[in-house]
Parts: C-alpha cells; structure tokens; sequence
C-alpha cells in the first residue's frame, strides 16, 4: 500500500485587533494572529503538511502573502484546494495529529469543537489537537505569538 506522511508548521505574531482563528473556530481573545489572511495556524500548517505529504508545493508558492487575492482571506479556502489537489492525486486523508503552542487562552475548552469542524472540513474521522504552553519562555511565552505542527497520514486509493 503506498502511505504518505506529511508535515506542517506555522507561527504567527498575535496583536490586538484581529480575530484569533484555530481550526476554522474563532476563539474569543483579546488578540489575533498578525497574517494576511485569517492567519488560522493550524489549517496553515494543515495545508503544508497535505501539500508536503503529496510532494506538490507549499501554503506560500500556492497562496502567497504578496497577493491581494488572499488578503483576510478564509484558511478555508487553502484547506480545500489542499484537500482538491490531494484527492486529484487519488489520496485520502488518514490521521491528523497537531498541536499549538500558545500560553493564552487555553485551548481545552475548545479543542472539541476545533477538532468536529476539521473533521467537517476534511471529511476524516481521525483528528486529534492538543494545547501546549511555553512555560512562559521567548515570545510564545510571553503571549506575543502562536505555532502549530500538524502531521498527516495519507493512503493511496
């Protein structure tokens, strides 16, 4: 059987004025991700792992910060074109294990409902999402940014 595995990262700054997005699910938070789009670390890092794991591009030569096209735009939208050019490629989305690295707010009262939209958007039933602080070191620590990496098991149909 042909499996892939893919890998993905993302981090962004968080600034005040902006909507923090994980998952497709905005967590109230008086700061969010400084991005072009909706700044969603973790389906950015999604979309590199499927992308990677397909061996095709990344988020940035696919999506790139220097197009007005994608400004504020939906992480949503490059999930699903990741998703198009994945089963284009006859593959299907197997597992997804991630985690963020973020100190505030905590990610435990959301993970639920993080986790039932990327399997709504994905269509696969094997997602796991964890939280994870910095224990207050470099900037993560700090609450001046977030990262997320995600990795994926894809299956050959």
């Amino acid at each position: 059987m042909d499996f892939r595995v893919g890998i993905g990262f993302d981090i962004h700054k968080l600034v005040e004025g902006r909507p923090l997005i994980i998952g497709g699910v905005e967590i109230p938070f008086e700061k969010g991700w400084q991005a072009h789009s909706d700044g969603d670390v973790l389906i950015h890092a999604l979309v590199d792992a499927i992308l990677g794991a397909i061996g095709i591009a990344d988020i940035g030569q696919l999506f790139p910060d220097s197009s007005k096209d994608w400004e504020n735009a939906s992480s949503e939208v490059f999930l699903k074109e990741a998703l198009r050019l994945m089963n284009e490629r006859r593959y299907t989305l197997v597992n997804v294990d991630s985690y963020i690295l973020l100190e505030k707010p905590k990610i435990l009262p959301y993970r639920e409902k993080i986790i039932a939209n990327l399997k709504k958007l994905t269509g696969c039933s094997n997602i796991f999402f964890k939280g994870k602080t910095f224990e207050k070191l470099g900037d993560i620590g700090q609450g001046k940014a977030g990262a997320c990496e995600v990795i994926v098991l894809l299956k050959k149909e």
